[in-house]
């Protein structure tokens, strides 16, 4: 009888791991899909003051957020909440969402994404991001490619004054 197969191990240690730039906030990449056998991969993103996520939802993963510095504001279809070091929260699959520094230091989360693929997203957008600022085509091209729909929600603009922040291209 064979024996069963161990997966692999994989290990990051704190600080690993590889950091780019997407634009309003960074990613720094902890599990990929491949590490997980698919199943989910992990993130981190430094939100430096200012920073605001432009909304956006997904089709096809559900995200599971941890904030592990400074104070992350968040709003996920019509509920709204800031939270602190040690605050969880979930944003579903199919909602129109947004995350944004919601106070003067930089903060930090870690990202859950079930299952895996959307970190290949953030890859390619840091790509985008590296030639210069994107063309707005060819971001929405690779939104489109990994099943995420922008959105201009009415309520941005009383974010975006509330907290001081900087609004995404086009968001007015």
């Amino acid at each position: 009888m064979a024996e069963p197969q161990v997966p692999p191990l994989t290990v990051v240690r704190p600080g690993e791991g590889t950091e780019v730039d997407i634009g309003a906030i960074g990613v720094v990449f902890k599990l990929w899909g491949a590490d997980t056998d698919g199943a989910l991969s992990v993130v981190e993103h430094p939100f430096p003051v200012g920073a605001l996520v432009p909304p956006h939802l997904h089709t096809r993963e559900d995200e599971y957020s941890i904030v592990t510095e400074g104070e992350i504001g968040f709003r996920s279809g019509d509920r709204e909440t800031v939270l602190g070091p040690g605050g969880y929260i979930t944003k579903p699959r199919g909602e129109l969402h947004t995350m944004w520094n919601a106070g003067p230091v930089p903060a930090r989360m870690i990202e859950i994404i079930t299952p895996a693929g959307f970190e290949h997203f953030f890859r390619e957008l840091a790509e985008l991001v590296s030639a210069g600022p994107p063309e707005p085509d060819a971001v929405a091209g690779l939104a489109e490619k990994y099943g995420v729909e922008l959105g201009r929600p009415a309520w941005l603009p009383g974010i975006v004054e509330r907290f001081g922040l900087t609004p995404p291209p086009g968001a007015g």
